[in-house]
């Protein structure tokens, strides 16, 4: 899976030569730039560009200003679990406007005149954790994938197990001894692990594989897997065979 590179901006100003000149120079640094001169063309583009990571905006524009432009921005990356990283532009004498964009959430802020050097090296670093940030999720998306390897693994070392107590040559015989009558649930029931008992209880209930593996908690691979097993096991030709032989159990 490839990851994102977080290579485009939003830049919103009311001055469109900052936003030409921003545009301009991030551009020659590698950056994919989209810009425009106030916040409702800015959510909109936001909304249209899902590619944008990080935004950059003047704080005095008419109508919405940038600091209610990025409370409403970070809003909708929320929703949409998005990654999103903001900055805002101040003039010298809006301190208090800073400390209120911090405590909103606003990733960074550089006062007018800008400084280019100073902002290429701060929106470069914005990347940077970004990346790191979702670096950090893959890590533990597979850390998730392998505790629950983990726990199929141990399931099925426990059915090994129950396979190794078997005694394939008195199976052979008892199924032509009585191969006509009948089994009984709790004969079924006695060759299966405990979870594949589980599974096996909620296909007697008809339950798909996908239902199953919501009312267990597992994935619904697992499902298909604990499936194959418990139709070997029991020696049956299909679920349905299964499930018929099941329908009087309750879990």
């Amino acid at each position: 899976m490839e990851k994102p590179q977080f290579n485009t901006i939003l830049i919103v100003d009311d001055e469109p030569l900052i936003t030409e000149e921003l545009s301009e120079f991030f551009t020659d640094h590698g950056f994919k730039c989209i810009s425009c001169y106030d916040a409702e063309n800015a959510t909109q583009l936001f909304e249209q560009h899902k590619n944008i990571s990080i935004v950059l905006s003047d704080l005095r524009m008419p109508g919405k200003n940038g600091l209610e432009l990025l409370k409403t921005l970070l809003g909708l990356a929320a929703e949409e679990q998005r990654p999103l990283k903001s900055v805002l532009f101040t003039g010298q004498s809006e301190k208090e406007n800073v400390i209120n964009a911090l405590r909103a959430g606003i990733s960074d802020y550089y006062s007018k005149p800008l400084d280019m050097e100073e902002v290429l090296h701060g929106v470069e670093k914005l990347r940077d954790i970004l990346q790191q940030e979702v670096n950090n999720l893959f890590i533990g998306q597979i850390n998730t994938k392998l505790g629950q390897l983990s726990d199929f693994i141990n399931e099925l070392k426990q059915d090994v197990s129950l396979l190794q107590n078997t005694t394939a040559t008195a199976d052979s015989e008892q199924e032509k001894t009585d191969g006509n009558r009948p089994v009984s649930d709790q004969e079924l029931l006695g060759k299966l692990s405990p979870r594949q008992q589980a599974v096996a209880l909620l296909i007697g209930k008809g339950m798909t594989n996908y239902q199953i593996a919501v009312e267990l908690g597992i994935s619904e691979n697992t499902v298909k897997l604990y499936v194959s097993q418990i139709l070997r096991l029991t020696k049956m030709r299909n679920r349905t065979q299964l499930a018929l032989s099941l329908s009087g159990q309750q879990p």
